[in-house]
């Protein structure tokens, strides 16, 4: 009983984890799902996002203008590999690796050469809108839930405009965009900037969260994101069509995954092991729908051979 309480306890901390992490893959599922690019600049614009806003709250910034500049300068990332596969015509993936590589400088020099910067919660706990250690978690996990929301409901009223319906077409179909009169290359670059911008929030989130920017804190953030979008879609997406609904699903497969996580931390996995774990979550999510489908189709051939016979 001491056990399942303990572990219980642990379950707040993993829903506010993936909470800001469900934030980071709703930029992930705009350019994976919406624009059907693969991008890798998240990895180092979530710590742009987190070493800009842990900056500028050091600097007595206000805290709303810090997570602003947050998102902008996720903005400026992502418009830059939009620039590298538009206008230069790389691959959009190497074009993500490029830009982040390139961060990794930019974060470097926005921390003013330190690997890491503290947030300390006694001092600055009133200047943040959630600190690490918090005494009241459900505080925290409201404010969360908030940033969520009004997040899910801005990008459902701007995917209904005509920009953003030209940035779903763009995803869908390429060619027929293009033969509307869509301008692909604008729609791209806009696309990939506004999904670096909302990952840029969570990395902003993040920092208060975690008490820190670190250099280090996007590492693996891609695999993360992934996890998330793949297991909402897995579990929940097919269910509906509805925009709204299918960010709302991509962050409760964040939630899920951290759940998982935290659980297999509780029963002791060694911490070498859990980068293995997170690519076998995905692994498995990527695979059984496939193996599952490929399997009905195997007996619906039987099925017929049969019939035949």
């Amino acid at each position: 009983m001491e056990i399942l309480m303990n572990w219980l306890g642990t379950i707040p901390g993993a829903v506010g984890q993936g909470l800001v992490w469900g934030i980071m893959a709703i930029g992930l599922y705009i350019t994976f799902k919406v624009l059907d690019l693969a991008d890798l600049t998240v990895d180092g614009s979530i710590c742009t996002g987190a070493a800009v806003c842990t900056v500028l709250l050091t600097k007595g910034v206000n805290i709303w203008i810090a997570i602003l500049g947050a998102i902008v300068a996720g903005i400026v990332a992502g418009f830059i590999t939009g620039l590298l596969h538009t206008a230069l015509g790389i691959p959009a993936i190497l074009a993500g690796i490029l830009t982040q590589l390139m961060l990794w400088s930019v974060n470097l020099l926005i921390m003013d050469s330190k690997a890491n910067i503290a947030l300390s919660r006694f001092k600055y706990g009133d200047k943040v809108l959630i600190s690490a250690g918090s005494s009241n978690i459900y505080e925290t996990l409201a404010i969360l839930a908030g940033f969520v929301i009004v997040l899910i409901a801005i990008l459902y009223w701007f995917f209904g405009t005509e920009m953003g319906m030209s940035l779903r077409s763009t995803g869908c179909n390429l060619e027929m965009s293009r033969a509307q009169g869509i301008n692909t290359n604008m729609t791209k670059v806009f696309g990939l900037a506004l999904s670096n911008g909302v990952v840029a929030l969570a990395g902003a989130l993040l920092a208060q969260q975690q008490g820190a920017a670190d250099i280090n804190m996007g590492r693996g953030a891609i695999v993360i994101g992934l996890a998330a979008v793949i297991v909402g879609e897995a579990l929940f997406q097919k269910k509906t069509t509805n925009f709204a609904l299918r960010l709302f699903f991509v962050v409760c497969g964040a939630i899920i995954y951290w759940l998982v996580f935290q659980t297999v931390i509780f029963i002791g996995l060694p911490n070498e092991l859990l980068k293995m774990l997170s690519a076998i979550v995905v692994a498995l999510f990527l695979g059984v729908p496939y193996l599952k489908s490929h399997i009905i189709k195997k007996k619906k051939k039987e099925k017929e051979a049969v019939k035949n016979a």
